[in-house]
């Protein structure tokens, strides 16, 4: 096994940028794109990736991006880490597929362990594994459907779980991810989240609101579960207020409705413990993982409890990729680097330096109306000054200054107002550094 370990790049670990953006390689590479995928799979930055390391992207043009994406949250302990890299190698040869369901293997019941162990509560737990999170949710889903024998989803507003037939039926933005492809799904029923900075609520409060809107549009006789993200991810990185979570749930447990964490982005080491909902208090009755659990490769999964998973017949949950050997020998090396390298301290590290820097950006431009989120998982929120009212140009304007000069961000929010930082947890403090530099000298351009 390789020894390079998480902290140990060895690609040098700075930005560097040597054409314009994109560079004539990548135009060309793009042009080549659009003669065979559809315009629907987009491209935030049209650069394409020769090689990536640690914190760093580099492009087939030789420029060098720190990346503040991780490929929406995946590659949380950094791109091709070595004990990652080494564990798919050795995985590939000895098998990379038979189908879990029909001749078994070790890999995928050490991942389910590793996830019985490390998420919220000590109760039986129960684990199946997938490919995507989009497919987690469908499944559990399915599950809560199953225990309760009742068809009813809650979801919250800004909420994002997906792109398949069910899942763009539960987010708050139908544009784009349902336009057109329509029926969306039945039994889905929305209510108002909690949003400190623009409701004002306590949580108490929040969930209260919450709670009446699904009493009143579906019952909870007819309620098979609700389904939040502990942070939410594409709505905006959006922190409830302390108590509304565990409200919620509350009102769940009362009801005999099933309550899901979805974790998919929030999850495994990301914002400074293993999954977002320790923050709060929450032990949820199912979860939904995916993105950092894998390392970069696709692996999802259901962890519930033992008495709700145990309730759907066999054959009723699976695939025939899901928990394929690769993607589960990479996810057994990457809790293994989270803990043989303290990366949930790292992640801290992450929260404190950028989350100061960011802060001081507020204090210089008062467009920044908020700074939010945990540990590797922040956001600002911008607007017109002197108002809460959304400013979605100026996160554009933000996006394309910084990817001229190297840096990779991603936009959020319902209004396309929220500026996300999904960093590795093991970017140095000077790459940290560096890219608020960069989002400094944007911010005076605007």
């Amino acid at each position: 096994m390789s020894t390079i370990s998480a902290s140990t790049p060895t690609t040098l670990q700075e930005r560097k940028v040597v054409t314009a953006i994109p560079g004539p390689k990548s135009q060309a590479m793009h042009e080549r794109r659009k003669q065979v995928v559809p315009p629907g799979v987009g491209a935030a930055l049209p650069v394409y990736i020769d090689s990536a390391e640690g914190s760093i992207l580099i492009d087939i043009d030789g420029n060098h991006f720190i990346d503040f994406a991780t490929g929406i949250g995946v590659t949380t302990i950094g791109h091709t880490n070595g004990a990652v890299a080494a564990a798919v190698t050795d995985q590939v040869h000895s098998f990379t597929h038979t189908c879990f369901t029909v001749t078994p293997y070790e890999g995928y019941v050490r991942v389910a362990e590793l996830l019985v162990a490390r998420t919220p509560g000590k109760h039986a737990k129960r684990v199946m594994l997938v490919n995507s999170g989009a497919e987690a949710v469908e499944n559990a889903v399915k599950i809560a459907r199953k225990h309760t024998g009742k068809f009813g989803v809650g979801v919250l507003d800004h909420a994002y779980h997906g792109r398949t037939n069910l899942t763009m039926t539960m987010n708050f933005k139908n544009a784009p991810y349902a336009t057109g492809m329509g029926p969306t799904a039945p039994g889905v029923f929305r209510a108002p989240g909690s949003y400190p900075f623009h409701d004002g609520l306590s949580g108490a409060e929040a969930a209260e609101r919450t709670i009446w809107y699904f009493e009143k549009m579906v019952g909870a006789q007819d309620l098979a579960c609700i389904i939040v993200e502990p942070i939410q991810g594409e709505g905006g990185f959006v922190v409830p207020a302390d108590g509304y979570l565990t409200a919620v749930q509350e009102w769940c447990t009362k009801n005999n409705v099933v309550f899901i964490a979805d974790e998919v982005q929030s999850g495994m080491a990301r914002t400074g413990t293993y999954f977002a909902s320790e923050h709060f208090g929450l032990v949820p009755d199912l979860m939904t993982v995916a993105k950092g659990i894998g390392g970069g490769m696709p692996l999802a999964g259901v962890v519930g409890r033992a008495e709700i998973m145990d309730d759907v017949l066999a054959g009723g949950l699976g695939g025939t990729f899901g928990g394929n050997p690769v993607s589960c020998a990479a996810s057994i090396a990457v809790f293994d680097e989270v803990e043989s390298h303290k990366l949930l301290a790292e992640a801290q590290r992450v929260e404190t330096r950028l989350g100061n820097g960011l802060r001081e950006l507020q204090k210089k431009y008062p467009i920044v109306g908020d700074v939010r989120g945990k540990g590797a998982m922040l956001a600002i929120e911008l607007v017109e000054t002197g108002t809460k009212k959304p400013n979605p140009a100026a996160v554009s304007g933000l996006i394309a200054y910084a990817a001229q000069n190297g840096l990779l961000l991603l936009s959020a929010g319902s209004s396309y107002n929220v500026l996300r930082f999904l960093p590795a947890v093991t970017m140095s403090d000077a790459l940290i550094d560096d890219a608020l530099s960069v989002l400094d000298a944007g911010f005076a351009q605007l």
